[in-house]
């Protein structure tokens, strides 16, 4: 009796098992969007936060980045039929397996140049920005001498 090759997911899952993403790789992400009727493929590009459930049925990856000074974070499933394909672009070498610490250590430099800056990030108000980090003041000291 002959074997029935099923086909069950239009995703070639042999093809995604063998992708190597690993955490701090730069990746860029082709996902199918569907706008009135049609069909067109949008990119994401960011890096890779952390691989979750191996090469599972379940799988799926974070990928962050930032955009004008947001950051943007979104979890894929490795088999989604959605995602038309995952281009690695660069490989970073890191010492862990989960980078979220990273979200908040962008988060701080944002802050900090926004604040070295003084720029207005956009639809604030300049009376916001008092608020958001006011300025300090300059104390004079004056000392007056008693001449007789």
């Amino acid at each position: 009796m002959q074997p029935i090759n099923i086909k069950f997911s239009p995703v070639n899952i042999e093809e995604r098992k063998k992708l190597d993403i690993r955490s701090g790789d730069t990746v860029r992400v082709y996902s199918k969007i569907e706008e009135k009727g049609k069909t067109r493929l949008q990119a994401f590009e960011g890096m890779v936060l952390g691989l979750k459930h191996g090469k599972q049925s379940g799988a799926t990856f974070t990928v962050y980045k930032v955009t004008s000074g947001v950051g943007v974070e979104k979890v894929y499933p490795l088999y989604s039929p959605v995602i038309d394909k995952i281009e690695i672009l660069r490989r970073a070498k890191v010492r862990r397996s989960k980078l979220y610490y990273i979200t908040e250590k962008v988060a701080r430099e944002v802050r900090r140049k926004m604040k070295h800056s003084r720029a207005l990030p956009q639809g604030v108000p300049e009376e916001a920005l008092e608020v958001m980090a006011p300025e300090e003041e300059v104390v004079t000291a004056t000392t007056e001498t008693k001449s007789e």
